[in-house]
């Protein structure tokens, strides 16, 4: 007769997390839509979701959500933007006004600001 052997149960692995993504865009930024539906289309960011890559722009891309009442909320039709794709928005050079790449750059006291491709002109965060 075999002995029993009881199997070691192994633990479940631990999830592998990427590092939190860094986008060339912040809230308040003033962006230009460079490609689809609003192309062309310039807006103040509202939202910024790095995990998802995506930006909320305060006008563009307005969907309608019918939402149901409760009995402490109204029900109705709520209109609000939606996100749209980050690599589909660029970043306004504050010198020209025109659509820029930027570069990242470290100052003397070690804080990094963004540098518009363009004039070479930073670009101020706006927080």
């Amino acid at each position: 007769m075999k002995p029993l052997v009881f199997k070691k149960r192994r633990s479940a692995p631990t999830p592998f997390r990427l590092p939190q993504p860094v986008l060339h865009i912040t809230k308040g930024d003033t962006v230009r839509v460079i490609s689809g539906e609003f192309k062309g289309k310039e807006g103040k960011v509202l939202r910024v979701h790095p995990r998802e890559g995506k930006v909320v722009i305060d006008g563009l891309n307005v969907v309608k959500k019918h939402k149901r009442g409760t009995q402490t909320d109204e029900g109705g039709i709520i209109q609000f933007p939606a996100p749209i794709h980050a690599s589909n928005v660029m970043l306004l050079d504050p010198k020209s006004g025109e659509p820029t790449r930027i570069r990242r750059r470290k100052d003397k006291d070690g804080t990094v600001e963004r540098v518009s491709r363009k004039s070479g002109q930073p670009i101020p965060r706006n927080r």
